[in-house]
């Protein structure tokens, strides 16, 4: 399966929605939650990424990202899940679900999915902050999508949001804990650093560079390290709030399997409370 169509209808829905935005009471607000990856926006993003580049040809994944909090008292409990569906000609390499790529001549279907659940006070300073747990289940419909280990470690991300926009970053750490004992451990660090430009109308450009280091590689194959960033909007269709956006990354330094650039475009449906 091949996510060509539904890029093809992100697009035309990037091109031709509804503008209405900025003079709506609370624009900025719904910005600025959209920005905060634990605020208390509950959301749906879909997110579809492209590799080029790679040795065993191209790869396309589609990434459902739930987002719910649930406020309980002085706290709001932050419920992030990463649902990854994956087409691949070959082994899969620098994913953050997948830092152990086995041999094999292509697959689709279902990858390994991760679940994070993010503490964060529902008062702060200046600084936003959460942290907590986060899991990788086992799901991969095939050997070369997944891993075949059941993964947990931290997670906690940090972030400030002057006049202008977000700077902040997420981290997250994967030892695995049970699994196949036929495939190799997963030792795994995540590192994303993310900034927001905002610009007038709902319009902004962004930087949202997801850093990869696999534990288990040998030294030159350890790091997947963009660099790049694109552009988004914010926008309403009816009474439905949306968030699309368009980047793309070149791997300054990257396993000999992965990737020399990708591009990503995300469709947001956005719920506030």
């Amino acid at each position: 399966m091949r996510f060509k169509a539904s890029l093809i209808f992100c697009l035309a829905l990037f091109v031709g929605a509804s503008t209405a935005w900025a003079e709506e009471k609370g624009g900025d607000d719904l910005r600025s939650a959209v920005q905060n990856p634990i605020s208390s926006l509950i959301s749906l993003p879909f997110k579809f990424n492209f590799d080029y580049g790679a040795p065993n040809g191209e790869a396309s994944f589609l990434s459902i990202q739930p987002v719910v909090p649930v406020t309980v008292g002085d706290w709001n409990l932050v419920n992030r899940a990463i649902i990854p569906l994956i087409d691949t000609p070959g082994p899969v390499a620098g994913t953050p679900n997948l830092p152990n790529p086995v041999p094999g001549d292509g697959a689709t279907g279902l990858g390994d999915i991760n679940y994070s659940l993010y503490f964060s006070p529902v008062k702060y300073d200046k600084a936003i902050w959460g942290i907590g747990p986060s899991i990788s289940l086992p799901t991969a419909t095939d050997s070369q999508l997944g891993s075949k280990k059941w993964s947990t470690g931290p997670t906690g991300v940090v972030l400030f949001q002057p006049g202008w926009g977000t700077i902040g970053g997420l981290v997250r750490q994967l030892w695995s804990v049970a699994g196949d004992s036929d495939r190799a451990s997963v030792n795994q660090t995540l590192i994303e650093p993310f900034l927001n430009f905002n610009l007038p109308k709902g319009w902004y450009l962004l930087t949202d560079m997801v850093i990869t280091a696999n534990w288990q590689a040998d030294s030159g194959n350890r790091w997947t390290v963009p660099l790049g960033g694109g552009f988004g909007k914010l926008f309403k269709i009816g009474n439905q709030a949306m968030n699309v956006r368009t980047e793309a990354y070149y791997n300054i330094e990257k396993p000999d399997s992965a990737p020399d650039w990708q591009w990503g475009f995300t469709v947001q449906f956005l719920f506030p409370k």
